[in-house]
């Protein structure tokens, strides 16, 4: 994504949840700066966006109205990402429990996403969802703009990435978090008179941020990505979300080093689930 310090930052804080692993800060910043060297060596493109600037407003009363849209917003990030995170891993379980056969679940979950789709009638919600903008296409660089996503988008992404996960097809987890929260971000700017391009990058950022449990390197990733001017919207929608994203994220081997605010009776080490 050409982030290399969100890369190095999500490497130290994605093992424990209210933990960073510090020991590890100088070979996680060499990991994240000498491959985001070698991809632009090798020619790699990244796509960049840039937000409009003084969408927060030029005063202080219009800045902090804007920071209350944004936190109410991540309670749904947060909410969002729990939802996706809980959906992938039931699925996964159902799965495991009804067909022996390991070969047959993702052929299986593969015929149930072609049904998927054919009923839907769009390939909107198959992939990573990058590309240019399409008219009449939803993806994630038309979550930026007005009208550039449908109410259900989020929550359609959502179910196919979780029936595809769930059955067997590994990895592009994160992609489509992306496409999940710009989606949902577009949807909630319309819904609280708020922008569009900033709530879309909000989204896109918080709802990685609280599915991985995060949230510092989800913060940085929105000030990588779409740069600083608004780097204190991100923070707000970073970790509210995480606040309300619960304990189990989507990486099962993820601990609970120290529980979240308001869960201190979640016990520490690995959840039921994750022993399973």
């Amino acid at each position: 994504f050409g982030t290399p310090i969100t890369g190095a930052i999500f490497a130290m804080e994605v093992l424990a949840i209210g933990s960073i692993r510090y020991d590890a800060i100088l070979t996680c910043l060499l990991a994240g700066l000498l491959s985001n060297w070698t991809a632009l060596a090798l020619g790699t493109n990244h796509a960049l966006v840039v937000l409009p600037s003084g969408m927060a407003g030029g005063i202080l009363p219009d800045q902090l109205f804007l920071s209350a849209k944004v936190a109410l917003a991540a309670v749904f990030f947060g909410l969002a990402s729990a939802m996706f995170a809980a959906l992938t891993h039931w699925l996964g379980g159902q799965f495991q429990h009804r067909v022996a056969n390991p070969f047959l679940r993702p052929a299986m979950g593969g015929i149930a996403l072609i049904a998927f789709t054919l009923l839907l009638g769009t390939t909107d919600h198959l992939g990573l969802g990058t590309g240019q903008i399409q008219p009449g296409r939803v993806n994630i660089a038309s979550a930026f703009i007005q009208d550039g996503a449908k109410p259900a988008s989020w929550f359609i992404k959502t179910l196919a990435t979780a029936l595809s996960l769930g059955s067997g097809f590994k990895g592009g987890e994160v992609t489509p978090l992306f496409y999940i929260g710009a989606t949902l971000g577009n949807q909630l700017a319309g819904v609280l008179a708020a922008p569009v391009p900033l709530f879309a990058a909000l989204g896109f950022v918080a709802v990685f941020g609280a599915a991985t449990n995060t949230p510092l390197a989800g913060t940085l990733l929105g000030i990588e990505l779409f740069g600083a001017e608004y780097a204190a919207m991100f923070a707000i929608a970073n970790f509210v979300a995480y606040l309300f994203s619960g304990h189990k994220g989507i990486y099962l081997g993820q601990r609970i080093a120290i529980p979240k605010p308001g869960r201190h009776n979640e016990p520490k080490g690995f959840s039921d689930q994750q022993k399973q």
